[in-house]
């Protein structure tokens, strides 16, 4: 990659979010900042090679996307009317800044509101907030183009005509629609770690780079906030993880098989040190919410050389907490296996029959179950839950995996 690519290739991701926000805030308009932006990024990769990077890459992008929108109004000739929408829908001073004043939380906290369902907002973050096209995001989740391109244009049609404010919330709600932002880039963080869909590659580096780069934004935005630093350690010490995951047979390895030499110290350290000031922080009193009990449950396991110098104790322990918090049966499934350290499998299984109506479509129920079963040497009902496992499996990666675990059964 030669240096003016490289210099689109990073204007794109540290500028877009900004150029798209700034350009919302002034014209008032989803649709004409995200094509005005989009216009002047092509215009850079057309210009840059032959006039060289300008000395400010971010304010060109950004100069010359407003150039392009107002362009672009004036050949609608619909420039007043857009001006007065954008006053009356955006900037009513009778409504209050926020908690924060920032265009790209504002922008953030617009594409992830809650009225738009769960898989829009994931859709309309990653293009308008990361910059994703179109493309790029339907084939992430196995989208039809069109289908995609459709759902994000809904989107944008209902902020319009729901009018849904272009700010930060209160500060008396900011909790509640954090933690609303945060699933998003969650989400998008598993289904680029771990794949739903059976006909992708299991791990796609591009959602999880973009989850790690949108939470780092938030991050840098809301530094107080325990859970964005709490998600953030999460991803990284899960991340850290990646490149020993799929075998080179691709076949998912689980963590006690996984090679530690190949885990990123880098990331595991930065996950650490932001574990440990959460740590700190509770021990101040600040109580941990669910992104930070999982990040320090993955600085427990990502702390031990071998899967045998794992401090289980005080990963129940830290299950425990999460239970308290978020009782979910998936959350206990997941507490079981700490158990089947500790007090052995036939307690641990005990734990996880109890969950069977809750999560009897669920193939990670099964494959602890088989796997349970295969610990105290019940063949038989092993291979039966492996099957079922291997049935609701999400991808090839862990179907081989599961087979060939099912095949080693006597």
């Amino acid at each position: 990659m030669s240096d003016v690519e490289e210099a689109i290739t990073r204007v794109h991701h540290e500028e877009w979010a900004r150029v798209v926000a700034a350009l919302t805030r002034r014209f008032g308009d989803l649709d004409i900042a995200e094509e005005a932006a989009a216009e002047a990024l092509a215009t850079a990769v057309e210009r840059w090679p032959a006039d060289g990077v300008p000395p400010n890459p971010g304010a060109w992008l950004t100069t010359t996307a407003n150039r392009k929108a107002i362009d672009r109004i004036r050949r609608e000739n619909k420039r007043e009317d857009k001006h007065k929408e954008a006053q009356m829908v955006y900037d009513d001073p009778r409504e209050p800044l926020g908690a924060i004043d920032d265009d790209r939380l504002r922008l953030i906290f617009t594409c992830c509101h809650p009225a738009l369902a769960m898989q829009t907002r994931v859709a309309l973050t990653l293009r308008m907030v990361g910059g994703l096209t179109v493309p790029e995001i339907a084939r992430a989740y196995l989208v039809a183009e069109t289908a995609m391109e459709r759902r994000i244009t809904r989107a944008k049609a209902k902020i319009k005509a729901a009018r849904i404010p272009y700010r930060v919330p209160a500060v008396e709600d900011l909790p509640a629609r954090v933690s609303g932002v945060l699933a998003v880039l969650y989400l998008v963080f598993n289904e680029g770690y771990l794949a739903t869909g059976p006909d992708t590659d299991p791990l796609r580096h591009g959602l999880t780079a973009e989850a790690i780069r949108l939470t780092r934004l938030i991050r840098a935005l809301m530094p107080g906030d325990g859970e964005v630093a709490g998600l953030l350690a999460l991803m990284l010490l899960t991340d850290a993880r990646r490149t020993a995951r799929i075998s080179a047979g691709g076949e998912l390895v689980p963590l006690d098989e996984q090679d530690r030499r190949a885990w990123d110290t880098g990331l595991i350290a930065e996950g650490h040190r932001l574990v440990r000031e959460r740590l700190a922080a509770a021990a101040a009193g600040a109580a941990p919410g669910r992104y930070q009990i999982l990040a320090a449950i993955n600085a427990v396991h990502t702390s031990a050389r071998d899967i045998r110098d794992t401090d289980w104790s005080q990963v129940l322990a830290l299950y425990d907490q999460l239970v308290r918090l978020d009782p979910s049966p998936i959350i206990a499934l997941n507490r079981a296996i700490a158990v089947a350290e500790l007090d052995g499998p036939q307690v641990a299984l005990a734990a996880v029959d109890h969950l069977e109506d809750a999560l009897a479509g669920y193939h990670a129920y099964h494959a602890t179950r088989a796997d349970l079963l295969r610990r105290l040497g019940h063949s038989g009902q092993s291979r039966a839950a492996y099957d079922r496992a291997i049935e609701l499996a999400g991808n090839t990666a862990e179907t081989a995996y599961l087979t060939r675990r099912r095949d080693q059964l006597r």
